[in-house]
């Protein structure tokens, strides 16, 4: 008599996916926070770079302040950037839009509008450019504010 020899399948136990899944648990718990925490500096980045001297609201308000010769005021806002040469005042000198997109879309990389005030508080021959920074409280050049700034605490 012979015997049939049963062939095993070949599969993973129970107790090696649980290994597997429990070390895979173990490098998220390490890896997550960090990368939540990049993302946030990521943001912080992005925020400086646009409200800096050389980002592209500043750069397009420079352009504005060569056409027209002053920067836009207060009320008129960052939203004086937007408007098309065709809707403007003829013999301003306005040659926008300065700005691509619509007036709507510019936002901090945690959705609230940036801060303007024309002529600045801080940079008294300009402007003062900020966003509310992480937590979308605007400080307003306060002491230990998380606000980005387009300048530098004296």
């Amino acid at each position: 008599m012979r015997r049939k020899r049963q062939r095993r399948k070949a599969a993973f136990t129970l107790i090696e996916v649980l290994l597997v899944a429990g070390i895979l648990a173990l490098l998220a718990a390490f890896a997550i926070p960090k990368l939540f925490g990049q993302a946030q500096q990521a943001r912080i980045k992005l925020a400086e770079a646009a409200v800096g001297r050389n980002g592209p609201i500043g750069k397009a308000l420079e352009s504005y302040k060569w056409d027209v010769g002053q920067y836009p005021d207060e009320d008129e806002g960052l939203a004086a950037m937007y408007v098309p040469a065709s809707e403007a005042d003829e013999d301003s000198g306005y040659k926008g839009p300065y700005m691509e997109g619509a007036y709507e879309e510019l936002k901090d990389p945690w959705g609230n509008e940036f801060n303007y005030k024309a002529p600045g508080e801080f940079n008294e021959d300009s402007y003062d450019l900020w966003s509310s920074g992480p937590d979308k409280k605007d400080d307003e050049g306060k002491e230990g504010s998380d606000d980005i700034k387009n300048w530098v605490e004296k």
